[in-house]
């Protein structure tokens, strides 16, 4: 990998862009080479891959990942650093610039038929802080194709997100990404590397696509039982289930059928346990929006 950016081509090209990180986007930009050239190590990226990357920022990584992909997909909802990162990997990549499309976009937002030309297989991005979860979950359920990932998040999301059963930090993220994929700690990353400098660190998770646990119930309404166990995560389920499924009893009947002890909680539940709650449901139990 050539041509990738130091502390102070970042300096220099915010200058000359007029860019200012901002809080409100989530904008810590990566001016480490040896952490992109990590990153995009440990995504494990074939040559056929088509990359996701959310959030390029100034083009850190999108440097890196250029001369390991068959494409790069960039989206940024930043209308000035959509605008440049073109002109950036001409400067920076050489030919392999020609593999770029940057969608000046809210990735929260963006569609499959964007992304189809050609579709990502993929996700490999330093996620701005405050969508992380949102966005990583979007996506996955948005893209069909997205066969695995490596993203960079807040230490302390990545702790979520990779957490099991049992775990004083698992909860809503660790279930819904288990829904979709195997997930595992990747790392690591130092305040360091970024500028402006986070007062956190921040962590890399790994993803692997899986089939879903059960075919005969919806994403949705297994997701609905997640959303209402942990609302009230000290209560047992058949207390906190009981909005969900239209009384306690009806909530324990339901724990009981799928197997569940109605007095555990819903940190100690797997996500095939959620699964099997959501399909013993009665009729009446709701979906998740």
């Amino acid at each position: 990998m050539t041509g990738l950016l130091g502390p102070a081509e970042i300096r220099e090209l915010a200058a000359r862009l007029g860019v200012s990180p901002t809080k409100k986007l989530g904008q810590n930009f990566v001016h480490d080479p040896n952490t992109v050239r990590r990153i995009v190590t440990a995504a494990g990226l074939g040559p056929d891959d088509v990359a996701l990357e959310v959030g390029p920022g100034l083009g850190s990584l999108t440097l890196a990942l250029l001369p390991v992909a068959a494409h790069v997909h960039a989206v940024e909802i930043d209308p000035v650093l959509a605008g440049a990162l073109p002109e950036t990997t001409a400067r920076h990549a050489g030919p392999a610039a020609a593999r770029l499309t940057v969608h000046r976009a809210d990735a929260l937002r963006i569609t499959a038929a964007a992304l189809a030309d050609p579709p990502p297989t993929a996700l490999v991005a330093n996620l701005p802080y405050n969508v992380a979860v949102p966005v990583v979950l979007h996506l996955l359920a948005e893209l069909p194709d997205l066969r695995h990932g490596l993203v960079m998040v807040q230490k302390e999301v990545a702790d979520r997100l990779v957490a099991g059963p049992g775990s004083k930090v698992y909860g809503i993220p660790s279930v819904k990404l288990a829904w979709y994929a195997r997930a595992r700690a990747a790392g690591k990353v130092p305040p360091n590397v970024f500028w402006p400098v986070p007062n956190v660190d921040s962590g890399l998770v790994a993803f692997t696509r899986r089939e879903p646990p059960r075919t005969d119930v919806t994403r949705e309404r297994v997701f609905a039982v997640v959303d209402a166990a942990f609302a009230q995560r000290r209560k047992t389920l058949r207390a906190a289930l009981a909005g969900w499924a239209g009384g306690a009893d009806r909530a324990a009947a339901a724990l009981t059928a799928a197997g569940v002890d109605p007095g555990a909680r819903g940190e100690s539940l797997t996500v095939e346990q959620f699964a099997a709650v959501a399909a013993s449901a009665p009729a009446a139990a709701p979906a998740a929006q």
